[in-house]
Order: structure tokens, then C-alpha cells, then sequence
């Protein structure tokens, strides 16, 4: 794995950094975040797609475990 990446920015990518930013935040610190947050999207659809399937389940109708 690269210890850095290269990333040239369109006018686009830069407008999206500029006005994402948080005060005092650098280019990488906001890139990071936005990672992250990916990161926890990806995160959320699993969640969502393993959750659908025991939509209906009543966990009230099953015996105790212990």
C-alpha cells in the first residue's frame, strides 16, 4: 500500500474541500474525514441489507436463551 496518494483536484473536488472544510482543518485532515464517512456509508448499506431479512422477526416469540 502507498504511504501517500496523488490526487489532482478538478474545480469541482477543490469547491468541495473549500467549502467542507473545518476551521483550522488541512486539505488531508478533511480528505480523511470524507474517507471515514465512506467508510461508514459502505458501513450502513451492509447493516441495511443483513437487517432486511429479520424485518418481520418478533424476537418476543422465541424462547429465552438462558
Amino acid at each position: 500500500m502507498p504511504s501517500s496518494i496523488g490526487f489532482r483536484p478538478t474545480p469541482d473536488d477543490e469547491r468541495i474541500l473549500r467549502e467542507s472544510a473545518l476551521p483550522g482543518e488541512t486539505t488531508s485532515d478533511t480528505l480523511r474525514r470524507a474517507l471515514r464517512l465512506l467508510d461508514h456509508e459502505r458501513w450502513l448499506v451492509q447493516f441495511r441489507a443483513d437487517a432486511e431479512p429479520l424485518k418481520g422477526e418478533d424476537v418476543n416469540t422465541e424462547p429465552e436463551a438462558w
